[in-house]
Order: C-alpha cells, then sequence, then structure tokens
C-alpha cells in the first residue's frame, strides 16, 4: 500500500485526485494540504510514501516547500502536480529532485504508474510533460552551456537521456549489455561532474546546460 500527500490550494483538484486514487487498490491517501506551510507539517506527521505537489500556492509555494524538506533532510519521493504554463517552474522543480511530473487531468494509469516509480525512488516523465520540456528547451535563445568545459561521454548521455524516459538501471543495462553496476557507475561520474547527487538533479542540470536530449 502507498501513503500519498496531496498538496494542492484547490479543493476541487484534491478532491478529485483522491477520488481516483481511492479506485486502485494499492494507494492510500493519509493527508491532504493547501499550501506548502501544511504540506511541510503533514508530510513529519504522516510519513508518506509519495507527495503530489503543487507549485503555485498561497502562504508557500510548493518549491519553497521542496526547498525547505531538503534543507531539513526530509527524504519523500515528491511528483509536481503542473498546468500548461508552468515550464519554467516545473524545471526548477526537478532541479530540486523531483522525480516526475503530472499533469492535473491525467489518467489513472498514469497516476498510478507515476506514483508507483517514483515510491520506488525512479525518475519517471510522463509523454506529454516530456514533449513541455523539449519545447522548453528549443524556446531558449541562450545556446547551450558547456560551464567550465564539463562535457559527458556519449555513453553517460545515453544513460542519462534513458532515464530521464523513465528506464531503470537494469533495464538500461539490458539495453547496452553491461551489467546494472556499470550503468550506477557511469551516473556517480555524473553526478561528480554535474555536482549533484541524485538522477532528477543530474537530469535537470544537463538539459539546463544543453549536454543532453530527451
Amino acid at each position: 500500500m502507498y501513503k500519498v500527500l496531496i498538496v494542492d490550494d484547490h479543493f476541487v483538484v484534491r478532491e478529485g485526485l483522491k477520488l481516483v486514487l481511492e479506485t486502485g487498490e494499492h494507494f492510500e491517501v493519509v493527508g491532504e494540504a493547501a499550501n506548502g506551510e501544511e504540506a511541510l507539517r503533514l508530510v513529519e506527521e504522516t510519513k508518506p510514501d509519495v507527495v503530489l505537489m503543487d507549485l503555485n500556492m498561497p502562504i508557500m509555494s510548493g518549491l519553497e516547500a521542496m526547498k525547505q524538506m531538503k534543507e531539513r533532510g526530509i527524504a519523500v519521493p515528491i511528483i509536481i502536480l503542473t498546468t500548461y504554463n508552468e515550464d519554467e517552474l516545473m524545471m526548477q522543480g526537478l532541479a530540486l529532485g523531483a522525480k516526475g511530473y503530472l499533469l492535473k487531468d491525467t489518467n489513472s494509469e498514469n497516476l498510478f504508474r507515476n506514483i508507483e516509480s517514483a515510491a520506488r525512488g525512479e525518475m519517471l516523465l510522463s509523454g506529454p510533460v516530456l514533449e513541455r520540456v523539449l519545447a522548453f528547451q528549443v524556446k531558449e535563445t541562450e545556446p547551450p552551456v558547456r560551464e567550465h568545459g564539463i562535457m559527458l561521454t556519449d555513453k553517460e548521455a545515453f544513460i542519462l537521456e534513458s532515464v530521464a524516459q523513465g528506464y531503470t538501471s537494469k533495464r538500461i543495462a539490458l539495453d547496452m549489455a553491461v551489467s546494472e553496476r556499470t550503468i550506477k557507475s557511469h551516473l556517480t561520474s555524473v553526478y561528480n561532474k554535474l555536482g549533484v547527487d541524485s538522477r532528477s538533479q543530474a537530469v535537470a542540470v544537463a538539459l539546463e546546460r544543453g549536454l543532453i536530449r530527451i
């Protein structure tokens, strides 16, 4: 059973997600919050497996709540609830370690799959969100930034692009005909080069600097 905390300032959105989750056998809504401040309190009280987090909320935004959770060492997987006009905020959320993004009108299958993936510590971006990340890259007028000469090898770039598409280390290892340990070793190298400590942060930084394309 996956314990889920829903954080959104719109009651209708919270109720809609709750109703969808209640149709699944493996999900339990352990709390609802209307802003980031309430979310911080409920995260510590309910100990959820996954948090569904809105970005724009009164009192405290979802991004600020994520920052404070990181500062306090609260390592709960977060899935951002996003709309069609929040691409820049979405990229900031990735950099803060979000495990994935869901459009608020997503179907139950995507919702269930993303929650299960996040609870396992994996990153999963749905098709529509991947398209938006790519569109955000195209809109940027600045040329790709390779700060301080940072470059990824072809293998590292392929692995990170696969991670961004939701593939696990095991699946990537099968595709490349190498061991899972080798994949993790390459990812560690990527983390060191980019100065990050998680898959989601690595994807966000690499996308921002034009080091990978998805």
